[in-house]
């Protein structure tokens, strides 16, 4: 369900969308959850840039990025270098823009992980809605590491089997095989039509997501893979808010928790966040 300004509206409100755009429109609209908006404008803004989350996961589909741990990290020296944990730290002589766009370009040169992938997901599409100008504006210093994000990209985490193309599920694999630990679960972006991107795999069902992870699991395994209730999504609200401000403001960035555990999950990422902010810890 869609509120704006407090009135409901109907499928006929937005009548001119394209064929995905129009999909992210009845997602939301048909939801029992209430999606609130203060403007239409708000509403516009997260079905664009939902609908680029999903181009710019085909577009990482299309490249040449490999998929690696941590430690193989690779990137252009051009616009990042590589920290001790294996993250991404931007130059500072670059663009932000500049470098996201690298990442895409020059696919040849970089090799991350699943959650690192994400965030790189977020940071093109946001780019591609708001144009670099904006961008370069409120995204500087970027650090490109497992769930790290930019303190005005809230992210949000919710438990819920009904998606909408650019939310990013995650599958589950309790019993992965400890000398491929990687695999103990995959991010994947909802493309629509039952169909999700996962950095490593490509564009594939559920079915072979699932079958992939279940070939990579511990010889004694009794627990299969399944796609989780857990969804991660920025909070588009806030996003549309915030770059329609005239005037930016200081603001406090989070602290990088290196954790060293590839593929994991925000809502785990978000549990040692927050528990980094707790007095003795």
């Amino acid at each position: 369900m869609i509120v704006i300004n407090g009135e409901s509206i109907t499928e006929s409100t937005l009548p001119n969308l394209e064929d995905l755009e129009k999909t992210i429109f009845q997602r939301l609209l048909n939801d029992s959850q209430v999606y609130s908006y203060d403007s239409m404008e708000e509403l516009r803004f997260e079905i664009a840039l939902r609908n680029n989350i999903v181009a710019s996961a085909a577009l990482m589909a299309q490249g040449e990025a490999r998929f690696e741990t941590f430690a193989g990290s690779q990137g252009n020296p051009a616009y990042w270098n590589i920290t001790e944990a294996g993250g991404f730290l931007i130059r500072d002589d670059v663009n932000s823009s500049d470098a996201i766009t690298d990442i895409f370009e020059n696919s040849q040169f970089y090799a991350y992980e699943c959650a690192t992938a994400i965030l790189i997901l977020y940071y093109h599409a946001i780019l591609n809605t708001i144009g670099p100008k904006l961008f370069n504006e409120f995204f500087q210093d970027l650090l490109l590491y497992s769930w790290h994000f930019d303190s005005d990209l809230v992210m949000q985490s919710v438990y819920t089997y009904y998606t909408i193309p650019g939310d990013v599920v995650y599958f589950k694999n309790p019993d992965f095989n400890p000398l491929t630990y990687w695999w103990r679960g995959e991010n994947a972006v909802v493309m629509g039509d039952d169909l999700y991107f996962g950095h490593g795999l490509g564009i594939k069902d559920e079915a072979y997501i699932i079958e992939f992870l279940n070939g990579t699991r511990k010889p004694d395994a009794t627990k299969p893979a399944y796609l989780s209730d857990y969804v991660a999504r920025p909070s588009f609200s806030h996003l549309a808010k915030l770059f329609s401000q005239q005037n930016r403001r200081t603001k406090h960035q989070h602290p990088v928790i290196i954790h060293r555990k590839n593929s994991i999950s925000l809502d785990r990422y978000l549990f040692y966040l927050y528990r980094s902010y707790l007095p003795n810890q």
